[in-house]
């Protein structure tokens, strides 16, 4: 009797202990609000931003200016997939952990991040040469941002052009010939091909970026499939039947990717598989 007595008490205390302890973080959560609220009300009042008169004049940029720079940061991720190279380096490595059988090792913010690195690696010379020609006398107001743009397109359409597949580029010209009513020609110089529209350039480059990847994939898997092949036939030959091969070939294919510098051989083949 005296023992649930003594639970009880105990039971109305934790309860207690738990209002007091709610109370408590409820009180600060609402402290912290109060005060970044107060801080970003003293911030925005301190700040004032100038969309400019839209006329094209002054040093501010109008209001379609500052829309139009909204909508690019909203398509970077697009850009950034499309139109360099970090769509077959992503999927090159997704292929290479397959391969391996690791599941989820790497994980995928350690292949996003070093396909990100890559591709900055490999992209910089034509980022330097679009800031050069493009940016840098736009920013001096050289250029108009018509200009500017069609200035920043031109690096970045011969390097898509260098990676395109001429009969995936002639299927989209071809395309876009039966969609526009237009007979435009394959060009035969590397002039007529920058004139191309980039309409019918992006969906040659990503796809040829797509078919030399998945080749890519392929002759990844060729050796690892081998070690596969031979430890089920080993395992088979025993009377294992009941060990999963996957198992037993995991940490030979681990050590046969090791010793032969798979990682350095890979990142090698990517970058100069660009140049």
């Amino acid at each position: 009797m005296g023992r649930s007595r003594m639970d009880n008490k105990i039971a109305r205390k934790k309860q207690e202990l738990r209002r007091l302890k709610g109370r408590l973080l409820l009180s600060l959560a609402l402290t912290v609000a109060l005060a970044v609220c107060c801080t970003v009300t003293a911030y925005a009042a301190s700040v004032t931003v100038d969309l400019g008169s839209g006329d094209g004049t002054g040093a501010s940029f109008g209001v379609l200016e500052a829309l139009l720079i909204t909508l690019l940061l909203a398509l970077v991720p697009s850009l950034l997939l499309m139109m360099t190279c970090f769509t077959r380096i992503i999927i090159v490595l997704s292929f290479l952990r397959n391969a391996l059988g690791t599941q989820q090792s790497p994980p995928n913010q350690v292949l996003v991040g070093l396909a990100l690195f890559l591709t900055l690696f490999i992209m910089w010379p034509t980022f330097t040469e679009i800031n050069e020609t493009a940016y840098q006398p736009y920013r001096a107001g050289e250029l108009t941002s018509q200009q500017a743009l069609d200035r920043a397109e031109t690096p970045l359409k011969g390097f898509m052009i260098r990676q395109v597949y001429a009969n995936d580029l002639n299927l989209f010209l071809t395309l876009s010939n039966q969609k526009t009513g237009q007979e435009i020609a394959m060009p035969d110089t590397q002039e007529g091909l920058l004139e191309l529209d980039m309409q019918v350039v992006v969906p040659a480059f990503i796809t040829s970026e797509l078919k030399r990847a998945f080749m890519m994939g392929f002759l990844i898997y060729i050796p690892f499939l081998i070690i596969d092949m031979v430890v089920s036939s080993t395992l088979m030959s025993m009377g294992m039947v009941m060990l999963p091969p996957s198992m037993i070939s995991l940490p030979f294919k681990i050590m046969m990717f090791v010793l032969v510098d798979g990682w350095g051989l890979v990142v090698s083949t990517l970058v100069t598989g660009f140049h």
